[in-house]
């Protein structure tokens, strides 16, 4: 599951210019890690959300909304953004504003493969 969201982490980051340009090449991999590991662990917190794709939406949706949990995540993630790279309010600003997007694709992929291997 984690080299799934990593992955996903990394094209996700990759097509969007905003986060993209604003990376330092040379940190390009441990921020896409340390993004990849937050998310994971908050998930991992969530067993429920891990196991059914549904879920997963339903906390793709409640980061864009701002509810405990995630809001929870993106704080510890921006917090260790800038306090490990060093990166501005400006470049974790906008990989938090690109979570839910992130979140979104990653479901879909979920969801997808789950649905492929029950075929």
């Amino acid at each position: 599951m984690f080299d799934q969201l990593l992955q996903t982490v990394k094209e996700h980051l990759g097509n969007n210019p905003e986060v993209a340009n604003a990376i330092p090449a040379h940190q390009a991999d441990a921020i896409h890690q340390e993004i990849a590991t937050h998310l994971d662990n908050g998930l991992q917190s969530q067993p429920a959300i891990a196991a059914n794709p549904g879920l997963l939406s339903q906390f793709e949706s409640s980061l864009a909304s701002g509810n405990i949990l995630t809001s929870a995540i993106t704080g510890g993630l921006v917090s260790s953004l800038a306090s490990k790279f060093g990166l501005s309010p400006l470049v974790t600003g906008a990989i938090a504003a690109s979570l839910p997007g992130l979140m979104q694709k990653y479901a879909q992929r979920n969801a997808a493969a789950g649905a492929g291997a029950t075929q």
